[in-house]
């Protein structure tokens, strides 16, 4: 190439990388937690021994070797909101929540776990069970995206120390519109959440469904150090001025269909 042609050239493509737009990457979602949560469906009085024993003794340690702390395992309570008491309540599911720092980790344990040696061998009993006994009916699983607003879950003192007393409530509130659904997620971001914290409610997550049965709808749990703090700290929250202020804002207005709450207790090997 002649030199008045290759800097005719080079001074064009200099020109053009000036005043193209600067592309930019999307806010990651991986600074966001991914949320796994499972529910393993048991058959009416079916032993939860097998299940149990897989969890405690095959998964959850799998999950520590691939740097997944803080996974929580739990059963559903009946409780009685006017005189303060909870009882196991009979064949529920077990609920179990993983926490993954992003996307690919949600991947990875997906389809790699029940490959592991080390889970074959200590979850045997569970995976080579007999087909006219099995260990559940089915498993049902939902992918959750954090909120902007509680991007990390956070796992307050009395649930990281384990508390033997404490109690975490669940809560999914559906819509009957996609763009309703992130109207209500936005009145946590823009507010609800920091409510929550600032009158001890101790949210450990919040999550938008990206995945699994119901769509569209979001999850969240809300814990305390034993139940009757736990049901204190809620009733704080329906007359709140900031909450009664925000509630009756029109761009939040008609974003629920369904609230659906589950009160759990942790199972004895639960991290959380």
């Amino acid at each position: 190439m002649k030199r008045r042609a290759f800097l005719k050239t080079s001074l064009a493509v200099s020109a053009t990388a000036a005043v193209a737009p600067r592309v930019t990457a999307a806010p990651a979602a991986a600074a966001r937690d991914y949320y796994e949560l499972r529910s393993y469906r048991l058959k009416a009085g079916a032993p939860r021994a097998l299940l149990e024993g897989y969890l405690e003794k095959a998964l959850l340690p799998a999950l520590d070797r691939r740097g997944i702390k803080h996974t929580g395992v739990f059963t559903e309570l009946d409780v009685n909101k006017n005189a303060g008491t909870s009882a196991p309540k009979p064949d529920t599911p077990i609920w179990v929540l993983i926490p993954h720092a992003n996307l690919d980790s949600f991947v990875r344990v997906s389809a790699d776990l029940n490959t592991d040696a080390a889970v074959l061998q200590a979850g045997a009993d569970y995976l080579q069970v007999k087909k006219a006994n099995p260990a559940f009916e089915r498993i049902d699983t939902w992918l959750l995206l954090a909120f902007k607003s509680m991007p990390k879950m956070e796992i307050p003192a009395f649930a990281r120390n384990r508390v033997p007393t404490r109690v975490f409530e669940m809560r999914d509130y559906e819509s009957h519109s996609e763009v309703k659904a992130l109207a209500k997620m936005a009145m946590f971001d823009e507010g609800e959440t920091e409510i929550m914290r600032s009158l001890g409610m101790s949210p450990l997550f919040f999550g938008q469904a990206l995945a699994g049965p119901n769509l569209p709808h979001l999850r969240y749990i809300t814990c305390g150090p034993d139940l009757a703090s736990h049901l204190a700290n809620w009733k704080k929250f329906g007359p709140d001025p900031r909450w009664v202020k925000m509630k009756d804002m029109p761009k939040y207005a008609d974003s629920t269909s369904k609230n659906t709450a589950r009160f759990l207790a942790p199972t004895s090997y639960s991290q959380i």
